[in-house]
C-alpha cells in the first residue's frame, strides 16, 4: 500500500478515549507477531503494562500520543510515570505510516513533555531488532544501559534498555 498523505494530514490527540489501549494492545500483538515473530507472551506482556496505566494514569504527570489519520489510530507513544524518571512505552506505527516523520515528531513532544514535567530521567525497553527504532532513540540521546537475554516473547532475543539524562 502507498499512502499519499502527510504529516500535517495526520492529526495527534493526547486524550485517552475509551477503546485507545485495547486497540494499542491489538495492534502489538499484530505487527509484532508479523514482523518480529512474537508470540501470545509478548501481548500478555502489553496488555499487562497497559492495565498498569490504565490503574495508575496521572494526566499530570503521564502523557499520550496518539497518531490518527482519516479517524484511525495509526501510530502512538505513551510516557509513564516511574518513581524518579518516566517511562518510554508503546511506541508503534502502523507500516504505511513509517518513515513520514511522525517518530521524530513523537520524540519532540516526549522530549518537551519532560522539559514541562521537570523529568530528568528517562528510560525504555526494546529488542535488539529492532534497529530503526534504536537509530531514532540513540539520535534524540537515549543510551544502551543494559542488556540481557530473553524467551520472554516465544522467541529467543536480546532485551535492551536504553536511558536518557536530560542536562539540568
Amino acid at each position: 500500500m502507498t499512502l499519499s498523505s502527510t504529516l500535517p494530514d495526520i492529526r495527534i490527540r493526547k486524550e485517552l478515549q475509551p477503546g485507545d489501549l485495547g486497540y494499542i494492545a491489538y495492534l502489538h500483538g499484530q505487527i509484532y507477531a508479523r514482523e518480529c515473530g512474537y508470540g501470545l507472551h509478548f501481548e500478555s506482556y502489553v496488555l499487562a503494562g497497559l492495565q498498569e496505566f490504565a490503574e495508575q494514569h496521572d494526566p499530570a504527570q503521564d502523557a499520550v500520543w496518539i497518531c490518527e489519520h482519516d479517524n484511525k489510530i495509526v501510530g502512538f507513544l505513551m510516557g509513564f510515570h516511574r518513581a524518579d524518571s518516566v517511562q518510554l512505552r508503546y511506541f508503534i506505527f502502523l507500516p504505511e505510516y513509517r518513515g513520514l516523520g511522525l517518530g521524530k515528531k513523537l520524540m519532540q513532544e516526549f522530549l518537551a513533555f519532560m522539559r514541562t514535567k521537570n523529568y530528568r530521567q528517562a528510560y525504555l525497553w526494546t529488542t535488539r531488532e529492532q534497529t530503526a527504532a534504536i537509530a531514532l532513540y540513540t539520535k534524540f540521546g537515549f543510551q544502551l544501559t543494559e542488556e540481557k537475554n530473553s524467551m520472554a516473547f516465544d522467541k529467543q532475543l536480546v532485551e535492551q534498555r536504553y536511558d536518557l539524562l536530560l542536562a539540568a
